[in-house]
């Protein structure tokens, strides 16, 4: 297999782990403000809180590792998506600072706040949809090379329909594996009247889930037929996340095996999202930049393909060990301790 190849596998894996753990954690702010203006955080809050005290910090550090990771494989994406991405990026990471911020005063200093916990809430939402532009800039129609200069045309990207239909598909799809990761967290803690309510959230946010991907395919016909023609060639890819959603969901609706229920909405994202990737090859922004062309040297490559795949051997046990000390800790999981 070329290095190339390799590189740009280890980099989606980190960026797939990063969107399941920072998912369940957006949509855990929002569900945790949404208990508070509904009152009905006596319900649900406790369960939020338990499994975001252990995590929250450590959500972005695949994130960190999937953009060190790029810049190093493929230089050439600073220079082009350094200026698509100044004022998507900007706002997410403006709205990062203030979500981390504002869950520890939250949470260590005037925890029955309500702005503070609107502000956590709504951050879960809108950072998935200021991130979710770099996708959409990388099917290629929203900058420009002028004069040597690249131009970010912010105008096409605002009034695009896929451009939206792929800010939709980020928010509903945060909402739908929160709630059914939280579902299954309940279940494990015993908590009836918690289970009831977030098993309602997981059912209510899976037919918008599958409603916004078929926008999605929609749009992208109109706006890409290559990479949608390349979508279709693989189509298994994402029949299999449509069976695993079709499980999930009525693994979820008969009120039985929560557990497997999230491993399947799991399933389905990975087909799904490396469905996504595989069809989008070779083009990291289409039409500028391709895994061959904006590649760093063969060395550097090698290099850090190895410290990337180390990295990530190290990452996943360390998680796996918050989650057996914290998250899935018998006296933990139903607040004992």
């Amino acid at each position: 297999m070329e290095i190339q190849i390799i590189g740009i596998t280890v980099l989606w894996l980190f960026l797939y782990g990063y969107l399941i753990v920072a998912s369940i954690d957006f949509g855990a702010g929002f569900f945790a403000y949404y208990g508070k203006i509904t009152n009905r955080e006596h319900i649900i809050n406790k369960i939020i809180s338990r499994y975001l005290s252990p995590v929250w910090e450590v959500t972005n550090v695949f994130f960190v590792f999937f953009f060190v990771g790029l810049i190093g494989f493929f230089p050439d994406t600073a220079y082009y998506y350094g200026t698509a991405l100044l004022i998507p990026g900007s706002v997410a990471l403006i709205l990062l600072v203030i979500r981390g911020s504002f869950y520890a005063f939250g949470n260590y200093g005037s925890k029955e706040n309500r702005f503070y916990t609107f502000l956590y809430g709504a951050t879960g939402l809108l950072i998935p949809a200021s991130l979710s532009t770099a996708l959409t800039i990388s099917e290629g129609g929203f900058i420009e090379e002028r004069n040597g200069t690249v131009v970010f045309l912010a105008k096409e990207l605002f009034t695009n329909p896929y451009s939206w239909s792929v800010v939709i598909l980020a928010i509903v799809s945060v909402l739908f594996i929160s709630a059914s990761f939280l579902t299954y967290y309940a279940h494990r803690a015993n908590d009836q009247n918690a289970l009831a309510l977030l098993r309602k959230f997981a059912l209510f946010w899976s037919p918008p889930t599958i409603m916004a991907s078929l926008l999605v395919f929609i749009s992208l016909r109109e706006h890409n037929v290559r990479h949608f023609n390349n979508m279709v060639d693989i189509w298994w890819m994402f029949g299999l996340s449509l069976l695993c959603f079709i499980l999930a969901s009525w693994f979820i609706y008969s009120k039985r095996y929560y557990g497997s229920a999230f491993i399947l909405v799991m399933l389905q994202f990975f087909f799904a999202f490396f469905g996504y990737g595989a069809s989008h090859l070779p083009y990291i922004l289409d039409p500028y930049i391709t895994i061959y062309s904006g590649y760093t040297n063969e060395t550097m490559g090698i290099t850090l393909v190895v410290v990337f795949i180390a990295g990530l051997f190290l990452l996943i046990p360390s998680m796996i060990l918050l989650l057996r000390l914290f998250l899935f800790d018998a006296d933990y999981v139903k607040g004992n301790k």
